[in-house]
């Protein structure tokens, strides 16, 4: 993905804004008229995705950032990724497996970017990162609060700079507070938040998610604070600070399950794949794999009855209201396990065609791949990567006369 990464050096130079403006301007496409600047029309007079011609400093690493980023990338940004020389993001070493020399982790995250190494604790390499963050319109970052502030590269030394610089800062518990010095990690957020106490088996112990949707849902909500900050910057010419940060994020995400202690005094327990509220909603053993049925209604409930062939269940007067359902669930869901337990995955599916309940398979990622609807939405593409379909330049430093500074080079 990184074409030159490997010859990177450690040493930095100031080199001159016109270099970074001419590499930053490479095939971009004409902007349109002032106040039209979010929209860019390409010289054909074809549509160009919404981002084109928004440039990107990401100084972020690991999974949180990097996500963000890639999506501003995949929307047209161009995305300047800035690594550590010689060792870079730390989950190039997250595997196997590996694409060549590079982890499919970090191959997963970080498409639509272009790479730069620059030693941030020498000061010509924070003199490089100020000179690229006074020619691109969105910053983001992810390191301890108050780092990039002693190296002069924090929000109010660079909106000096570039006072239209929007600076997105991510962090693991935001730039105030009595842990704001402690690292942020996925897993411990996921645990503070209590992300970790509600999941798992209801009888079992907590349950870290199949993957860092702590992490994930920060990279969304910074993603979409910094677009909100792009429409503000075009009503007040101004940039900002975004602070996100991965235990506000997992917090938030608790949704209903806050509010219901919030507003009610309600503890949360873990449910493995059912619902607290709603009775049938939850996943059944099959004869070889299992569903998730989610009966959200009375009528619903009905229609579920009719199919497994359990009528008289829509009788029973314990059943009768999904309050009543919800009292009941123990001895219902045991009627119910036992029949689905009768027949085959496929066989309940189509069972269940043409009735208004939600239902599907529980899928290992193999069966994702192969199911109709994914490969209708076009979810899965091939890509090249950047040292075969990529250009990469080498940028001379200007000031010592030497050209192995730093190297740049575009991937997808």
């Amino acid at each position: 993905m990184f074409a030159v990464f490997g010859g990177f050096q450690s040493r930095t130079g100031a080199l001159r804004p016109a270099v970074f403006k001419k590499l930053l301007q490479r095939d971009q496409p004409a902007r349109g008229p002032s106040r039209g600047r979010w929209v860019s029309v390409s010289n054909s007079g074809e549509t160009v995705r919404p981002l084109e011609g928004i440039k990107v400093l990401d100084l972020t690493r690991v999974l949180a950032g990097p996500f963000a980023t890639m999506i501003l990338g995949d929307l047209g940004a161009e995305v300047i990724k800035v690594e550590r020389p010689g060792v870079g993001d730390d989950t190039r070493a997250w595997g196997p497996p590996f694409v060549g020399s590079e982890s499919v982790y970090f191959l997963s995250i970080n498409r639509n970017k272009k790479s730069l190494a620059v030693d941030l604790k020498n000061p010509r390499g924070a003199q490089v990162v100020r000179e690229l963050a006074g020619m691109c319109d969105v910053l983001v970052e992810n390191y301890l609060p108050g780092k990039l502030q002693e190296m002069g590269l924090g929000f109010d030394q660079l909106g000096e700079v570039n006072p239209q610089l929007i600076y997105c800062s991510i962090s693991g518990y935001g730039q105030t507070g009595p842990q704001a010095q402690s690292p942020g990690y996925d897993s411990i957020a996921s645990a503070v938040s209590g992300m970790m106490h509600i999941t798992g088996p209801e009888d079992g112990e907590p349950v870290r998610p199949g993957v860092a949707m702590t992490d994930l849902a920060t990279g969304l909500y910074a993603h979409g604070a910094i677009m909100a900050a792009l429409l503000q910057l075009q009503k007040t010419g101004r940039g900002g600070h975004i602070d996100c940060n991965l235990l506000s994020s997992q917090v938030s995400c608790l949704s209903h399950i806050a509010s219901n202690y919030l507003n009610a005094g309600k503890e949360a327990k873990r449910w493995g794949t059912a619902h607290e509220s709603i009775v049938p909603y939850q996943g059944f053993r099959t004869k070889d794999g299992h569903i998730v049925v989610a009966a959200g209604n009375d009528k619903q409930f009905v229609q579920v009855c009719q199919v497994l062939e359990l009528i008289e269940l829509t009788q029973d007067p314990n059943y009768k209201s999904n309050k009543l359902r919800v009292k009941n669930r123990k001895k219902l869901l045991q009627t119910l396990s036992q029949r689905f337990q009768q027949e085959k995955t496929a066989d309940w599916l189509r069972r269940f065609e043409g009735s208004s309940v939600p239902v599907g398979p529980i899928n290992s990622i193999r069966e994702v791949f192969s199911e109709p609807q994914i490969q209708a939405s076009a979810l899965q593409a091939a890509v090249l990567r950047g040292r075969l379909a990529a250009h990469s330049a080498r940028l001379h430093d200007y000031t010592s006369g030497a050209s192995h500074c730093f190297s740049i080079s575009a991937h997808i």
